[in-house]
């Protein structure tokens, strides 16, 4: 017996049993009977709803993600921590790697902590497939799951996002409306995020009639910690694509690898190449010329995220999905 199987057998929607479980005043008492008839029925033990049931919360929220050291997922860990803290929260963090199986291990350990609800963050852990993504809808049925980067339709799943694909398909608007006509887009993640961005950059394309878009994109499966690679793996795209004036990235380490390229190839930056990042990173600030990058707000982003979370754990009705526009950042790497 779960909350979610109590608010089917109830007829009640799942923040009305956690408002019952947290002694909220704003149920009806008809309604607030009904439920606890289910309760008293299963003998249903509340973990994470628990504070109206005299077993204390332990006021303490699990966070996911797949990898510390990628820039964006621990600045996204950062501010939730931060954002969590000062709403009275404590955190446990596990890094899972991008394994689906051990993506699943890992949030059935951080629910055997008796946590009060998940954060998963970044989109890798949204599959293409029902089965990829069943094991967030069980766990779901539990505590509510909180996706920070991703969206999920689902019960007691909470989204906060920016939206990729017209963020994306702006910033390629950007540059193609600056009369550079042949850009070429390089990327390393097919997420569900990475998908929005791709698609974003397709149809910018075709919207402008350009027709030989596949030989513009170029995935990089290397190190994307090592410049050096990322620089050697536009020599190939050099060597292979098109001609291009203009490379858009879906992540500022590889938009910075970029520049590394242009600098060993003695092509002047924007003059002859313009380069467009993605995430706004410090990174943005640590190349010459700086970089122009796309501002995801993940700061937003993850002040909603923790909010819609305290008002779920509190009862409250809460947004199922949040979406903040991205803003293009203008640098040393654009002329536009």
């Amino acid at each position: 017996m779960t909350i979610y199987d109590i608010s089917k057998k109830a007829g009640v929607s799942i923040a009305t049993v956690s408002r019952v479980l947290n002694g909220s005043d704003k149920v009806r008492p008809s309604t607030k009977k009904k439920v606890m008839d289910i309760i008293e029925k299963y003998d249903y033990t509340p973990n994470a709803f628990a504070r109206g049931m005299g077993l204390h919360s332990l006021q303490t929220i699990g966070i996911l993600c797949a990898d510390s050291s990628d820039l964006f997922l621990a600045k996204a860990v950062y501010y939730l921590e931060q954002e969590l803290q000062a709403n009275g929260y404590e955190s446990l963090l596990c890094c899972t790697g991008y394994n689906l199986e051990l993506k699943q291990n890992y949030l059935n350990l951080i629910l055997s902590k008796k946590v009060d609800g998940i954060i998963l963050v970044g989109s890798n852990f949204i599959g293409t497939t029902e089965d990829e993504n069943q094991y967030i809808k069980d766990v779901s049925t539990q505590v509510p799951i909180m996706l920070l980067n991703a969206s999920f339709d689902y019960p007691n799943v909470y989204s906060t996002l920016c939206d990729d694909y017209t963020t994306m398909f702006e910033a390629t608007e950007s540059m193609l409306d600056s009369g550079i006509a042949d850009p070429v887009y390089i990327y390393n993640s097919i997420s569900y995020s990475g998908r929005k961005k791709l698609n974003g950059f397709k149809d910018a394309l075709k919207k402008h009639g350009i027709s030989d878009i596949e030989n513009r994109i170029h995935k990089y499966d290397g190190d994307s910690q090592q410049f050096n690679e990322i620089a050697d793996f536009m020599d190939q795209v050099a060597k292979e694509a098109p001609p291009f004036h203009g490379v858009i990235a879906a992540d500022d380490v590889l938009a910075v690898g970029v520049v590394k390229y242009a600098q060993c190839n003695h092509i002047s930056v924007p003059d002859d190449l313009s380069i467009i990042g993605y995430n706004n990173s410090m990174l943005t600030t640590c190349c010459i010329p700086e970089l122009t990058s796309v501002d995801n707000r993940l700061e937003t982003q993850t002040h909603q995220l923790v909010q819609t979370l305290v008002g779920v754990l509190s009862g409250e009705e809460m947004p199922k999905k949040s979406i903040f526009s991205g803003k293009l950042i203008k640098r040393g790497t654009t002329l536009f």
